[in-house]
């Protein structure tokens, strides 16, 4: 044989065993099982503090019951949570109530949505001077209420009751006294009535504005009867609603807190199993350790 057919012939055979072997590569190659592709925690954007303490324990419920991984990105003011959430830095966030929201998409033109409630941090009545009397005791004009005790408050016409004097508090203790059904307010101021949008006051309840600061002192004098204090305020002086207030915002408040989304992920799978994460009685019971009876369960 010469030397080129031998040649040749040597070419050809290194030829087949080459791509044979290539073959078996791309073979291997092909049938080996795709790696399944990583998810990326939900990110929630939460206030530091008592906030994040209760986010805390949803970021765990939402790992045990949904196998939900979540990263809790903490936040030191309360500006910067929605402009976070509409870029799309976080994908949710859990701080404010419904109100602030409105005001902030109207505002700055966020295309948010609300996919949940948390918690009312309520605005609440009490008083030194009025005791609780029997359900059928024989009273004068006024108005009797309910305590989140069950016990029935008598507030008698012409009754001094303090309030706080900022738009949003003031607004807010009106609508908490035309709920308890003392005095009307025009509709059509919706959140932020004032005094001078009071429509019908029956038993001439008197009210008197103060710095919200002030209210909890305001117990002690003798000219007031009754104060609406916030809760920021009346933690401090040790009121508790549960405990101590004569009547109380319920769940049905719109001042209740909400989980946030933007528009386009509201529907998101792991945006709905979050909110049921948060919506537990484990988050419910850190929330009632926190603030001593002072968060009502929204949802």
């Amino acid at each position: 044989m010469s030397i080129k057919k031998l040649a040749l012939i040597t070419t050809l055979v290194s030829a087949f065993f080459l791509t044979g072997c290539d073959n078996k590569q791309t073979t291997a190659t092909d049938n080996k099982p795709a790696e399944p592709a990583k998810v990326s925690p939900l990110k929630v954007g939460v206030i530091a503090g008592a906030d994040q303490e209760e986010a805390e324990i949803a970021q765990q419920q939402a790992k045990e019951r949904f196998n939900l991984d979540v990263e809790l990105v903490i936040f030191n003011d309360y500006v910067t949570p929605n402009r976070a959430l509409n870029d799309g830095l976080i994908d949710v966030n859990v701080f404010q109530h419904k109100p602030y929201l409105d005001e902030q998409m109207k505002g700055q033109g966020y295309k948010l949505a609300v996919v949940g409630n948390t918690f009312v941090f309520p605005i609440a009545s009490y008083s030194k001077k009025l005791k609780p009397i029997a359900a059928d005791e024989q009273v004068g004009e006024g108005v009797k209420v309910t305590s989140p005790r069950g016990e029935i408050f008598f507030i008698p016409a012409n009754s001094t009751i303090a309030i706080p004097n900022d738009p949003t508090n003031l607004g807010r203790a009106l609508l908490l006294l035309q709920h308890e059904g003392m005095l009307t307010v025009d509709k059509a101021k919706g959140l932020l009535p004032t005094v001078l949008d009071i429509t019908s006051n029956p038993y001439n309840y008197k009210i008197v504005e103060l710095e919200a600061p002030m209210l909890p002192r305001s117990l002690d004098d003798s000219q007031v009867d009754l104060a609406i204090i916030n809760n920021t305020f009346a933690a401090p002086a040790n009121l508790i609603p549960s405990r101590n207030g004569i009547f109380v915002e319920d769940k049905e408040s719109p001042y209740v807190n909400v989980i946030v989304s933007r528009e386009e992920n509201k529907n998101d799978e792991r945006v709905k199993n979050f909110v049921k994460a948060y919506q537990s009685d484990a988050v419910a019971k850190k929330a009632d350790e926190i603030f001593k009876g002072g968060a009502i369960r929204g949802w």
